[in-house]
């Protein structure tokens, strides 16, 4: 007489022929749910058993509780050959505008993106008119890019940051007034 699966011990299936409901492969499903049931009971992401030439892995994804969303980012570019340009003069330095009302901060530390794509037009430029809750800039944090959205309606009447360029938390990157 054959004894029962132990729910403890899933690879004593193994050890025995596979019963009638087996599949053609000769796995027992009875294993199967065992070893889903070990995966879920002690919370791992997979289990793999292997016996005499016979392989079951058993996998889950974990579920999350923040939500991802992916942004096309911009694709790789070249760097730009080498120009030297004399030192600027303080009078040429745009001193940004921490103080104003209308300044937009870095949210986070990372690389700004003026534009979804290396080909595609700026989101905003010095002039254009923004609607509250439209997309102006991307951050990009550790492989993630971050939508920066207006705060408020208005226009953009100075950008202190450029393509690319890496920005640091409260950072200003533009002002909307």
């Amino acid at each position: 007489m054959k004894k029962p699966v132990s729910k403890a011990n899933p690879a004593e299936a193994l050890e025995r022929p596979a019963p009638k409901g087996a599949t053609s492969g000769g796995i027992d499903p009875k294993l199967v749910e065992s070893l889903a049931e070990i995966v879920s009971r002690l919370d791992l992401t997979e289990v793999e058993v292997e016996h005499e030439g016979l392989r079951i892995r058993v996998a889950r994804q974990i579920q999350t509780s923040y939500v991802s969303v992916p942004v096309a980012g911009p694709a790789p570019m070249q760097a730009p050959a080498a120009v030297i340009a004399p030192p600027p003069s303080p009078m040429d330095v745009p001193v940004p505008q921490v103080d104003h009302a209308g300044t937009v901060k870095s949210p986070m530390v990372g690389t700004v993106y003026r534009r979804p794509s290396p080909d595609a037009k700026a989101f905003v430029d010095v002039g254009s008119q923004v609607k509250a809750g439209e997309k102006i800039l991307l951050v990009e944090a550790m492989k993630t890019f971050n939508e920066i959205v207006a705060p408020r309606a208005g226009t953009v009447t100075a950008i202190h940051v450029e393509d690319g360029q890496p920005v640091e938390y409260g950072e200003p990157l533009l002002v909307i007034e």
